[in-house]
């Protein structure tokens, strides 16, 4: 049994890097990479100000609140990210309990950008992150 599975039963998604999170969502130069989606579970005013070119926006409260995934997320592997880690926990938590692959990225956006990965605002342009 995978050190993800014996998580995922106990209800505790794995925690990844934001070089991995890169790697399994196509935003790093790997081969192998690019399967996962990469959901992003803060609120709109900050996926507005910068997010992940390519993530898919679902806020936490929506997702607490009874929301499905968008159709090109569903039955495909998740990397859940927020600012800091924390909304990402919870949101890989409860993805996991309905039954979903997902695993969250530890330090979120804050480190996603100061690892230089790219991040944009709504309209395409250099994003911060809020």
């Amino acid at each position: 049994m995978s050190i993800f599975r014996r998580d995922r039963d106990r209800g505790r998604p794995r925690r990844v890097s934001v070089q991995e999170a890169a790697v399994r969502t196509g935003h790093a130069n790997a081969p192998s990479g690019g399967a996962s989606v990469l959901l992003d579970v803060r609120e709109p005013y900050e996926w507005q100000a910068g997010h992940a070119p390519g993530a898919v926006h679902l806020p936490l409260s929506a997702l607490v609140a009874g929301a499905g995934l968008p159709a090109h997320a569903q039955a495909r592997p998740l990397v859940v990210i927020c600012r800091s880690g924390n909304r990402s926990r919870q949101a890989a938590e409860l993805l996991v309990a309905r039954g979903a692959q997902a695993v969250d990225v530890v330090g979120g956006m804050r480190d996603w950008a100061r690892a230089g990965l790219p991040v944009v605002d709504a309209r395409g342009q250099d994003g911060t992150v809020a």
